[in-house]
């Protein structure tokens, strides 16, 4: 089903870790007087969707309104509400980040994370798209051998989607999120499927050790650091700096996914700040690769392996680094 956007035609962006989310209001139909050249802008992911939003998969545009939606833009203040987002927290990007995922982003996103079935289709997809990133970044890690004894450092943890797994493994796994309620699953996550789960016949995992830190307070040395899908949170110019931090606590090797940065995402993006919705939201980033990898020059490494997972509404660029 297509949806025809237009200014009349509100949206909504809810941002997270690693996506975004286009949720158009349903708007009459409105026949244009002459015809116009359309484009399809890919979907962009979303985790707070209302279950009407379901059957709208592809947002069309009539090529006209660009230049009517880039008018719009510049008479917008998206600052100035950040600014009263961040000083509602007493605190920076960083302050709502982990308000939010304290509180109803936990919420939500626990149950993206999880098995429940208490999700509408674009949450399931999510879903899917966020599994098939740790899949993924897993076989970046499997590809050079055994993960047994291998010291990680997994640097935005979320529920352990990823840790444990590692665990399973045989990794050491050192785990962190700037959220105490997400640390705090991931233990319990990690308690029931580690210890209870256990097989006799197989070696005991070891449990990874979960902190609460968020990544700029992260030291230590390990063979591999990983960060899937944080790099949303911060701008360019902060991005390159944690980038080069994580890349300092990595012997071996690096893995990075973020919110790839494109001309369309980064309209529709804008647009949603036009109609930011009541719900509190973290402010998103989006990064090209090109970026990420002068950054990742800029250290003295290299870029060794890309991927891009991509579902109906999930999309992450996924890159292993390695010292050059």
């Amino acid at each position: 089903m297509a949806f025809s956007a237009s200014l009349s035609a509100p949206a909504r962006f809810h941002n997270h870790p690693h996506l975004l989310a286009f949720s158009p209001k349903p708007t009459p139909t409105i026949r244009p007087t002459k015809p116009t050249t359309p484009f399809a802008i890919p979907p962009l992911s979303t985790a707070d969707v209302a279950a009407t939003f379901d059957g709208t998969t592809v947002a069309v545009i009539g090529g006209g309104s660009v230049a009517a939606l880039a008018a719009a833009l510049s008479l917008t203040d998206p600052e100035k509400r950040r600014r009263l987002q961040a000083e509602e927290v007493g605190g920076d990007d960083k302050e709502v980040v982990r308000e939010y995922f304290n509180n109803t982003g936990f919420q939500r996103w626990k149950k993206i994370y999880g098995e429940t079935d208490e999700v509408n289709r674009v949450q399931r997809d999510i879903r899917v798209g966020h599994s098939k990133t740790v899949e993924n970044a897993i076989k970046m890690l499997t590809d050079e051998g055994s993960l047994r004894g291998v010291t990680v450092c997994d640097a935005g943890c979320g529920t352990g989607s990823l840790s444990i797994p590692l665990a399973k493994e045989g990794a050491i796994v050192s785990a962190s999120d700037i959220s105490a309620a997400m640390v705090a699953e991931a233990e319990k996550q990690a308690k029931e499927q580690l210890v209870a789960g256990k097989d006799e016949l197989s070696p005991a995992p070891v449990m990874p050790k979960f902190e609460v830190s968020d990544l700029e307070s992260l030291d230590g040395k390990y063979d591999t650091v990983v960060c899937l899908d944080v790099l949303i949170h911060y701008p360019q110019n902060k991005a390159d700096g944690m980038i080069a931090h994580l890349a300092s606590l990595a012997e071996k090797r690096l893995i990075l996914s973020f919110a790839p940065k494109t001309f369309y995402y980064d309209l529709l993006k804008r647009v949603g700040e036009l109609f930011p919705g009541p719900s509190k939201a973290t402010r998103a980033y989006l990064h090209s690769e090109a970026d990420v990898e002068r950054a990742l020059r800029k250290v003295g490494w290299r870029i060794r392996k890309r991927g891009l997972t991509t579902t109906q509404f999930y999309f992450a660029k996924l890159v292993e680094a390695v010292p050059a």
